[in-house]
């Protein structure tokens, strides 16, 4: 690995636990129409929140990095995502690239691709170009790989332990240098997956939790299975009290709390 690789995947990496808790409001075309009060209805607001607990890192679009991120520039590691898809591929597209994100100061490029059904080829292919594409400005690739269902009405993302370890296998043979993928449920199947990659294994934070517990308690697994902790959206700026929620997380990824301790020492119930 280069060093210009190495010092970008350092500062994303830099806890001493040598374990990520990272946010992400990447959540634009994917995620529908933004209501009021849906936590990224404002972004702005949003990012304050969230740098003021102080994440690993934060994951945004290019025109979020640009409109908004200028008071944490330098701050707190940036990664830019560049994929932008629908769960039912009525929007396939690469949005951004290697060069324009370094000009942005990113940290690394994010790039996020659906499995299974008819455009999976396709989805490889922009993963591995993606690769190809950093490799010049030895910037890291994370690979947000997300397994689908097309088997009902409408396409929805699945987190079972066979599709993960398809999810996580994409990512290896893709050459990226991290990946995230969506937790399986327990820390037996998700341990499979770490166990799988010679490439660091992060956890997506999922769809949003019952409560904050709950989101909490699977985040343990996630580091019980050995993972190099979790990038969380939902779970931390759609919470009640998001500074404090994101606390809670990087108590529990990165400090190996439990989620009794975490959430006593934000002041949280945990029925958020």
């Amino acid at each position: 690995m280069n060093i210009g690789k190495q010092i970008r995947l350092n500062r994303i990496f830099s806890h001493p636990s040598g374990r990520l808790c990272s946010v992400a409001v990447d959540h634009f075309i994917g995620y529908g129409p933004l209501l009021p009060g849906g936590g990224l209805a404002n972004l702005q607001t949003a990012l304050a929140h969230v740098a003021a607990g102080l994440p690993g890192a934060i994951t945004m679009s290019k025109g979020t990095a640009m409109n908004c991120w200028h008071p944490y520039a330098g701050k707190i590691p940036l990664i830019v995502q560049s994929g932008c898809f629908t769960a039912d591929d009525r929007v396939i597209e690469y949005v951004t690239n290697p060069e324009e994100c370094l000009r942005l100061g990113a940290d690394a490029i994010a790039i996020a691709i659906g499995i299974f059904g008819p455009n999976e080829g396709r989805f490889i292919k922009i993963l591995m170009d993606g690769v190809t594409q950093a490799a010049h400005y030895d910037l890291p690739v994370i690979a947000h790989i997300y397994p689908r269902d097309f088997s009902g009405s409408k396409p929805r993302i699945i987190c079972d332990a066979e599709s993960i370890l398809w999810a996580a296998r994409i990512g290896i043979e893709a050459g990226v240098d991290v990946i995230k993928v969506g937790y399986t449920g327990d820390p037996v199947s998700f341990k499979q997956v770490v166990g799988s990659s010679p490439v660091p294994v992060v956890a997506a934070g999922g769809p949003k939790a019952k409560n904050l517990r709950e989101a909490l308690g699977a985040m343990a697994g996630v580091i019980q299975a050995g993972a190099k902790g979790a990038t969380i959206g939902r779970n931390v700026w759609g919470a009640h009290k998001p500074t404090e929620a994101l606390r809670a997380f990087k108590s529990v990824i990165l400090e190996g709390a439990s989620v009794d301790d975490a959430l006593q020492a934000e002041g949280l119930t945990g029925e958020e």
